[in-house]
């Protein structure tokens, strides 16, 4: 049965898959695309504010300010925005690993329709929003723990990203509403804890989303197989 390091140097092995590079070049290009345009846009709206009140220097300030922001929320929000995004092109990962190690595996799948995936997405993003702020208040009295609060995030996180990159692999598999997934809690908890600690890695944190999407087809079509045989 395939561990957990065994899935992860798979999905890093298929990079250079040309399917797999056009998620990544999708998936960072929008990425980035969303945080410069919250960047642009809250640069433009403090310009605006400032030279309303006949501050000198209004550009000048609101484009720092504007830098600063698209900065600080990329480091706050990345995760959520990157995993969000995932999901339109989730299937397209999905589908490069199981052509390449699954073939049987992928002509027995479902194509989730359109509301399906919304409702996945919509639930994922929602349900990491509502836990980071829950995670943030939590946090407030740990500061003075130092480590505290990135241990915090780190665990909050990996139990987040485990669960919604299980359901990418896994929504595809499901034919019964509500049955149970391959992959056991603490797995996918460690899955979700290998790659929140990589998207704290600038410019790994680009590739950290489509590796733990690859890396949980690997662990959910090994544990289907597994559970077969036994």
């Amino acid at each position: 049965m395939l561990s957990l390091p065994s899935a992860l140097g798979r999905a890093a092995g298929q990079l250079t898959d040309p399917a797999i590079l056009r998620v990544l070049a999708k998936s960072v290009a929008v990425t980035l695309a969303i945080f410069l345009a919250l960047g642009i846009g809250a640069a433009t709206g403090i310009e605006a504010l400032l030279a309303r009140w006949k501050i000198a220097g209004s550009d000048e300030i609101g484009a720092l300010i504007g830098l600063v922001l698209m900065l600080v929320g990329g480091w706050l929000l990345f995760r959520i925005v990157a995993l969000a995004v995932l999901q339109f092109f989730a299937d397209d990962v999905v589908q490069a690993v199981e052509l390449k190690h699954y073939p049987q595996a992928r002509a027995s799948a479902r194509d989730p329709n359109w509301r399906e995936e919304l409702g996945m997405g919509s639930r994922a993003t929602l349900r990491a929003v509502l836990a980071n702020l829950v995670a943030l208040v939590v946090a407030i009295p740990l500061l003075f723990t130092a480590i505290g609060p990135a241990v915090l995030f780190w665990a909050v996180n990996a139990w987040l990203l485990g669960r919604e990159l299980q359901d990418l692999a896994w929504a595809r598999h499901r034919h019964a509403h509500g049955s149970a997934p391959p992959i056991g809690g603490a797995e996918r908890f460690l899955l979700g804890g290998v790659v929140a600690g990589l998207l704290a890695v600038p410019f790994v944190n680009l590739l950290a989303p489509v590796i733990g999407a690859a890396a949980a087809v690997h662990l959910v079509h090994r544990r289907k197989e597994g559970s077969i045989a036994a």
